[in-house]
């Protein structure tokens, strides 16, 4: 990987595993055990992207790519159409913002950035993936389940431009050129591609949105907006926090036993001696489109956890609340 930064976050949060923490170091000494710790797991030489990681060693589930610096990934079933759609999701390096917890690639004014970063990440990500940041367009997330057509006259929202509505968690389009964008940090992203009527849409699922199945909203809207099919989609889950990571109280499982049949329960989450529980987001989403009709063979679920790669992920669990926002991109090819 091209000159990518480094920060003290990142390196507490994987020093214990890099075998660093017997060390004193100066700054140049440890950002040079760093790059070494890098090349070892793979993130400096991309031919070698599986040694992220990953909660599936072997299954290509996602795909990393470095261009001018800027890491993303990208679905091997969504590359598919990468003709006449364009989707990514960023990792934290390659960027321009300097704050420790925010270091690089943070997409958020509101986690303590600048304006001018956080643009100048746009500019980054858009150019490493191929698309014009002057038409993004940005939700406003609020944990709902809410769902906004997207037209030309929302280019640039969130971007250089106020954006004109709130609690918009999803948002789709069929704007050819018009890229829309979502925030993260644990939360899951849901990517939906629809390549017959050459419509997209993209949703912020957290906890609440999974069991309000903003997933299944989303396909909904795009059944209204554009005709889309679901056993025609393309659906994928994207990275996020895993089951192992995510340990929840009794009062969320209840919602969930509420939303999913008994059945289901054991894929879903795990009781364990303490009365939390380890629940599984990935595989809510994916009933979650399944019950939607999207075809099984039709959706890729990432094999990424946002808490298990800290150094190249942010993650607000792992570090406590400190962190910037990863960015989820998909649209139309214009």
């Amino acid at each position: 990987m091209h000159n990518p930064d480094f920060n003290r976050v990142q390196f507490e949060a994987v020093k214990n595993e890099a075998g660093l923490n017997r060390f004193v170091m100066t700054s140049t000494k440890w950002i040079t055990r760093m790059r070494a710790y890098w090349r070892k797991k793979g993130v400096w030489n991309m031919e070698k992207n599986d040694r992220l990681r990953r909660k599936h060693p072997g299954e290509e589930t996602m795909r990393a790519h470095e261009r001018g610096g800027v890491l993303y990934f990208t679905f091997p079933l969504l590359d598919r159409v990468g003709d006449r759609f364009v989707h990514c999701f960023s990792s934290r390096l390659g960027g321009v913002s300097s704050a420790s917890h925010l270091s690089s690639m943070n997409f958020s004014v509101s986690c303590g950035d600048t304006r001018e970063n956080v643009q100048e990440n746009f500019r980054r990500i858009a150019a490493a993936a191929g698309f014009d940041a002057g038409r993004i367009v940005c939700s406003a997330q609020t944990h709902t389940k809410h769902v906004r057509v997207m037209t030309e006259q929302d280019a640039g929202k969130g971007y250089d431009r106020e954006q004109d509505y709130r609690d918009v968690d999803g948002m789709v389009t069929n704007v050819p050129g018009l890229v829309l964008a979502t925030f993260y940090a644990d939360c899951v992203p849901l990517y939906f591609i629809d390549p017959v009527h050459e419509a997209v849409g993209l949703s912020h699922s957290g906890w609440r949105g999974t069991v309000a199945d903003i997933a299944g909203e989303t396909v909904r809207t795009m059944q209204e907006a554009y005709g889309t099919r679901p056993k025609e989609l393309l659906a994928a889950v994207g990275p996020s926090i895993c089951q192992d990571c995510y340990e929840v109280s009794e009062d969320v499982i209840a919602q969930f036993r509420e939303q999913y049949p008994k059945d289901v329960w054991p894929e879903l989450f795990e009781e364990k001696e303490n009365g939390k529980y380890q629940l599984n987001l990935w595989a809510a989403c994916r009933r979650n489109l399944l019950g939607a009709g999207v075809l099984s063979e039709h959706i890729q679920v990432t094999d990424l956890c946002t808490c298990c790669n800290p150094g190249i992920l942010f993650s607000h669990r792992a570090t406590k609340g400190k962190r910037g926002n990863l960015g989820g991109f998909l649209g139309v090819r214009g």
